[in-house]
């Protein structure tokens, strides 16, 4: 026999007492379905929490991963500065090399033997070219080395690129590219101490464009424009407006000043130490024989005289007599 429980209801005043009579086999699967329901809320917040404590966790991991990426961008860019900064030590060691063997008389003197033809123009003497840009002409200006020699960037033997690395091979390349840039300011440092015992050489070293505008001609071997034929270009034709300032890229005199065959109006003038430069196809000369000269000064005008297809400059370096390359000479950026 199922066994009953009798609830007896008794209200305040005199009214009737209510029953409720419960069975036991009711009240067992009532107190099962609360246990239940007590069970899967007290396990729904348990998830509920856990899933909070991982969302959490995973913020935390996103932002240091987004702190990493940072750093990594950070120690690329980095990275990149002192390999610019490395290369532009190296040109500049390597200029300032090439000026202080002017006055050793074992010097050997070379030239380059390019390959034949033009390379296309490019922008010297500082500003900024608009135009030539469309036609393929490298702008070379205020902000941006002149390649010295032609020789364009120069990457360090174990330079790796960005990017290519973990985190614990970019920080060991960092490590090496900064000793070897602080390696090249040593030098510099030395060779700036001595350069402070040798301003005079300095001071005669044509270390600045004399005109701006565009190179059309390199020091190489060219076909000549009038007999086609394979000859030496000893200079660089630097292309600009008729009449633009030309200026001495070092201190000097007046050696000569006047008509010499197919270069039209010619100066010349001599630096010392070895050194003359000499330009032709001038409009005019601004300087008289015998008269000394300081490095930017204006000494003379581009023009078309002599054998010329239009207006330019051309322009050479010579080493006791021996034509050289202009750009070894160049540290103006």
């Amino acid at each position: 026999m199922d066994k009953s429980y009798t609830i007896l209801l008794v209200p305040d005043r005199d009214a009737k007492v209510k029953k409720i009579r419960l069975e036991h086999r009711m009240l067992v699967r009532v107190g099962f379905c609360f246990g239940v329901v007590v069970l899967a809320l007290v396990g729904a917040l348990t998830h509920y929490f856990q899933v909070v404590g991982k969302v959490a966790e995973n913020e935390l991991i996103r932002a240091e991963n987004l702190e990493l990426q940072n750093r990594w961008r950070e120690a690329e860019q980095k990275f990149s500065h002192i390999n610019d900064e490395l290369d532009r030590v190296k040109r500049l060691n390597a200029n300032l090399r090439h000026i202080t063997s002017l006055n050793d008389p074992e010097r050997k003197l070379s030239m380059p033997q390019p390959e034949a033809g033009q390379a296309p123009p490019e922008f010297v003497g500082g500003g900024i070219a608009t135009e030539p840009a469309q036609s393929g002409m490298g702008a070379v200006g205020m902000g941006k080395p002149l390649p010295a020699g032609g020789e364009g960037r120069m990457i360090a033997d174990g330079d790796a690129k960005p990017g290519t690395a973990d985190d614990a091979d970019l920080l060991k390349q960092l490590d090496s590219l900064d000793k070897k840039v602080k390696a090249q300011e040593q030098e510099a440092r030395a060779l700036k101490s001595y350069f402070e015992d040798q301003q005079a050489l300095l001071a005669s070293a044509p270390s600045i464009w004399p005109v701006r505008g565009w190179v059309t001609s390199d020091f190489s071997v060219r076909l000549d424009p009038y007999t086609g034929e394979r000859v030496m270009h000893e200079g660089i034709d630097v292309a600009t407006g008729m009449g633009t300032p030309v200026r001495a890229p070092a201190d000097g005199t007046v050696v000569f000043a006047g008509q010499e065959g197919g270069y039209g109006h010619v100066l010349v003038l001599d630096h010392g130490y070895g050194l003359k430069t000499r330009y032709g196809h001038l409009q005019r000369i601004d300087v008289k024989l015998g008269e000394k000269v300081k490095r930017g000064q204006f000494i003379a005008a581009v023009g078309n005289t002599g054998r010329s297809t239009g207006p330019h400059l051309h322009y050479e370096v010579r080493v006791n007599g021996v034509a050289d390359n202009p750009r070894k000479f160049i540290l103006e950026e």
